[in-house]
């Protein structure tokens, strides 16, 4: 077909303008880049077809201006290759929408993402004609002008000229989206390592007639860098493997999915690439030698973070069945999963190739290729059975949900616990039936006994498995707690060792109760003794500021003598802070003190006694403070030195603390001669851990349902 010079190129029954609304702008910024340098990458291979020896080059010239901040803003492009060029029928292929003769399988819609991305993409073609040569030289672009002749291609000349081989520059000028940061900060290096990604099958498989790429990146037209792609830089294919997938059909009587005799073949090709390179492992689906990068398929053998002798795993995968089945937004095809395949048989065609099909035979593919892959797998088995341990989740938790390699342990707990939250609402659901069938129920019939023990049946058989759920999540989060506990006492956690902080006793105590804090049902006070957790306390508050039952628990009416007490020595008696204050009812109070693990704690056997005299001679006489329990904290105890010290303390027969069952408090001032009681017990960080694993032990072993007769005495101790 001849193309006259200054004309709008047009076809009849093609309009543009619906085209371009129908093909969407790329999700991928480098599209058009793509689209032009793999357009140049053609061009150079047909001419190698005709031409023995023929070295193709390929030159892309990057121009930017620089903005009086010294920032760069995108101005053109020039894509230069000694290809073939537009001669006629190249450019009858150009234009002509769906145009499927070419060899390379596309579609003539490279054009459209041209237009979504700049005003105007001008091309100038040099072409072998008759013994000679010509230039060919068009715009093209979807502004007004254009679509008003129903067209985006105008044709400026076609002309013989004097040269001595085929060339094609194409040019982008005027960016549309002046806001995309992707061009505007785009050099020589950034497009090489684009290019090197998404070409990177198409390197590997002609690495060894790969033409002499060159980037230049120019600002105000001065060279500021030049990159070439080079032999060097591709990697060789690792290993490769061919495949079969049969395709799926639907059965004759449409009732459901069966495997069909045909089959596709697909090629896996691996490169083993190092980890700086390569972030992390990917699959990827090829189109005509690029990497699809819109289509998302799972890599079910290798999560994405797994490391291999240093290096990360592309696997790339190609077919002439994926080729096929392109779009013509390039790279963005649709491959049914077996679920939508099943509901919507009437959508897809009466056979189709299955995602899940694809996945899993890769997958396959991977693990004969490298075995070594498996003690990976093995790790991930061992860090999931780890999750199921701390979390107490059942065995067989993950047959309720979909684990994929590449879920974190918080996306694995946050699919179970959905799961779970689902089946407690079923199961509130079946109690809230049985309860609107109870209102049904009439006492004078004959079957109201029978339908009665039924109704009393189902609830009973219901409510055990939703009590059940939440105490695995009391338990579990218990189990957490001690974990980290003895984390701390065994100053394994990475706080106690990278120098940024060394305080144990600070440690210990926000774990057990968070520092000045007042919420104790919310605290971990239960590791000490179970009933902590129900008194109102404090902790880590001033004896002055603490308040009970919104009160200051310090007198304000404090006589001349007791104020002078207060201060006397230069001390500030109560300012003091114990670390936790609880109060059981009226009368009584808790006093608990930590140590730091490296502190001898009979260094400090007096201090719970001087608090608790503050509290008896200090306090309201509504709290009535008589009776005070005494807890004092630490893992330096040796129990000769706590009795040279104070030889009311014994030691206890089972479980390794010394107590002292009785210390007078004296009553001063207003309380002259009503003297308290102070019982006390100096125990280890170690003790308590023991003895409250024992005890969440207890309650796992219920869960788990080894209910042992070891257990069964365990559980008689406390």
């Amino acid at each position: 077909m001849k193309y006259e010079d200054n004309t709008y190129v047009t076809r009849d029954g093609v309009y543009y303008e619906g085209i371009i609304r129908e093909i969407k702008r790329s999700r991928n910024t480098f599209q058009p880049i793509y689209e032009a340098f793999t357009n140049a990458l053609e061009a150079i291979k047909i001419r190698e077809k005709e031409n023995n020896g023929f070295n193709g080059k390929i030159l892309i010239k990057i121009h930017s201006t620089q903005n009086t901040d010294g920032s760069l803003t995108f101005s053109k492009m020039h894509i230069t290759d000694n290809g073939i060029g537009f001669n006629d029928e190249e450019f009858d292929r150009f234009n002509t929408y769906k145009d499927f003769t070419k060899g390379f399988k596309n579609l003539g819609s490279g054009r459209i993402q041209y237009t979504h991305f700049f005003d105007t993409t001008r091309i100038k073609s040099i072409y072998e004609s008759n013994g000679g040569y010509r230039e060919r030289e068009f715009v093209v672009s979807k502004n007004k002008n254009f679509l008003q002749h129903k067209s985006i291609v105008f044709h400026k000349k076609d002309v013989e000229i004097e040269a001595e081989a085929s060339s094609t520059t194409l040019t982008f000028e005027g960016l549309l989206d002046s806001n995309l940061a992707s061009y505007h900060n785009l050099n020589d290096e950034i497009l090489k390592d684009a290019l090197l990604r998404r070409y990177i099958q198409y390197f590997c498989l002609n690495k060894k007639e790969l033409p002499e790429i060159t980037i230049e990146h120019y600002a105000f037209n001065e060279r500021e860098n030049i990159s070439k792609i080079t032999e060097s830089d591709i990697p060789e294919i690792d290993k490769s493997e061919d495949f079969q997938i049969h395709y799926s059909k639907v059965s004759p009587d449409a009732s459901k999915v069966e495997s069909a005799d045909e089959f596709e073949t697909f090629t896996l090709n691996s490169y083993k690439l190092d980890k700086s390179f390569l972030k992390h492992n990917d699959l990827k689906l090829t189109s005509k030698n690029e990497v699809v990068q819109q289509f998302d398929i799972n890599l079910v053998s290798l999560a994405k973070n797994d490391v291999i002798e240093g290096s990360h795993f592309l696997f790339l995968v190609s077919s002439d069945y994926l080729d096929n089945k392109d779009t013509n937004e390039r790279g963005e095809f649709h491959i049914p999963r077996f679920d939508e395949f099943q509901d919507q048989l009437n959508m897809f065609s009466d056979r189709e190739i299955i995602l899940d099909d694809l996945e899993y035979k890769l997958g396959e593919t991977v693990w004969s290729l490298y075995p070594e892959i498996e003690k990976i797998q093995e790790k991930h088995l061992t860090d999931l059975n780890k999750l199921k341990e701390m979390f107490l989740l059942p065995d067989d938790f993950d047959s309720d949900i979909d684990i994929s390699i590449n879920d974190s342990s918080k996306k694995i707990l946050e699919k179970f616990y959905t799961v779970e939250a689902k089946k407690k609402a079923e199961l509130d659901s079946n109690i809230k039936d049985s309860m609107d069938r109870l209102n049904h129920l009439d006492t004078t019939s004959d079957d109201y006994s029978a339908l009665l023990n039924e109704e009393i049946d189902r609830i009973v058989r219901v409510i055990p498995q939703q009590n059940r759920v939440e105490l695995t999540h009391y338990v579990a989060r218990r189990k957490l707690v001690l974990d980290l506990f003895s984390l701390i006492l065994n100053k394994k956690l990475i706080v106690q060792n990278d120098g940024s902080r060394n305080n144990n006793e600070e440690l210990l105590h926000n774990l057990i109760f968070e520092q000045k804090s007042t919420i104790t049902n919310k605290s971990d006070l239960w590791i000490i003794n179970e009933d902590f957790i129900y008194f109102q306390g404090v902790s880590e508050f001033q004896l002055s500021d603490i308040k009970y039952k919104g009160k200051n628990i310090i007198r304000e009416d404090l006589s001349d003598k007791e104020s002078e007490y207060i201060t006397s020595l230069g001390q500030k008696r109560l300012d003091k802070r114990p670390d936790i204050l609880l109060f059981p009812k009226e009368e009584k109070c808790i006093i608990i003190e930590f140590k730091s693990l490296d502190t001898n704690v009979s260094d400090h056997l007096n201090q719970i006694n001087h608090y608790a005299t503050l509290l008896r001679n200090f306090s309201i006489p509504e709290m009535k403070l008589t009776t005070f329990y005494g807890y004092l904290i630490g893992e330096q105890i040796e129990p000769h030195d706590v009795r040279s010290h104070d030889a009311d303390f014994i030691p206890s027969y089972e479980f390794d603390y010394l107590f002292r069952p009785a210390k007078k408090i004296a009553g001063m001032f207003n309380n002259e001669g009503k003297d308290g009681s102070l019982y006390t017990e100096v125990l280890k960080y170690s003790t308590l851990l023991e003895r409250a694993k024992n005890r969440n032990e207890i309650f796992i072993k219920k869960l788990t349902g080894e209910n042992t007769e070891e257990a069964e005495d365990d559980e008689t101790l406390f």
